[in-house]
């Protein structure tokens, strides 16, 4: 299995405040999303991924985020193996200390 690359919240934070246009993906449940997201992260449940493929762009690089970064990871794997460029957010959402959302 290769090795997937990996993001910790902090430079996450950078990059968006640098203005970088990141394409973001949360893949925790219902009830923790409602807790807070980063603004701009797209929700799609880890469970739903395999029947959501058509949102992704294989000339798109997604950074993936759940709680820890377990998830997370799961889901990265996956999709590297469909031949999606992938990044985790190690860390997840417990080590985020940027601006969050609840919606």
């Amino acid at each position: 299995m290769e090795e997937i690359k990996t993001i910790t919240p902090d430079e996450v934070e950078a990059k968006l405040e640098a203005g970088e246009n990141l394409e973001l993906v949360d893949v925790r449940e219902d009830d923790e999303v409602a807790e807070g997201i980063i603004k701009g992260a797209k929700h799609i449940r880890m469970n739903d991924i395999p029947a959501t493929l058509d949102y992704f762009d294989k000339e798109k690089e997604y950074i993936f985020i759940c709680r820890s970064g377990g998830r997370s990871a799961n889901v990265a794997h996956y999709l590297q193996e469909q031949g999606y460029k992938v990044v985790n957010m190690v860390g997840g959402m417990l080590e985020w200390n940027g601006e969050v959302i609840v919606k």
